[in-house]
């Protein structure tokens, strides 16, 4: 088999030694890919599985035939945090999207600020009028 598809295989092997079909319904890896037991398995896997399958069928595909396949970097693209998208050698998009944890205090509204300085104003005009 080509270099091309082997990575693609390796991950899918890894996943479905993995996968719950596998480990906890102690059915063969052959038995998981098939129709029944194949909708039972992760999505990743799922994934996986329908890029392999692409990958072979590229490899007889005549229109791929003085190209050959696109190399498939599986590893490099699930292990990377950032863009892939690449402009003059930095990823694109790595100022305008930042990452959240999910307990970051909400931004307050500008208007709730503008009513609080306004009422604080109000506030200090009549402590001069009682005086």
């Amino acid at each position: 088999m080509p270099n091309s598809c082997r990575e693609l295989r390796d991950a899918l092997a890894q996943c479905l030694q993995e996968s719950d079909c596998v480990m906890v319904q102690r059915n063969t890896a052959r038995d998981c890919l098939r129709s029944p037991l194949a909708e039972t398995l992760p999505t990743k896997c799922q994934q996986l599985k329908k890029g392999f399958g692409e990958c072979k069928r590229g490899m007889v595909d005549m229109r791929k035939r003085f190209r050959g396949n696109m190399p498939v970097a599986y590893r490099s693209a699930s292990e990377s945090d950032k863009g892939y998208q690449l402009y003059a050698g930095k990823p694109a998009f790595s100022s305008a999207v930042k990452e959240t944890s999910g307990d970051e205090p909400v931004p307050r509204d500008w208007r709730d600020m503008e009513n609080e300085a306004y009422r604080a104003e109000q506030q200090r005009e009549q402590q001069q009028q009682q005086r």
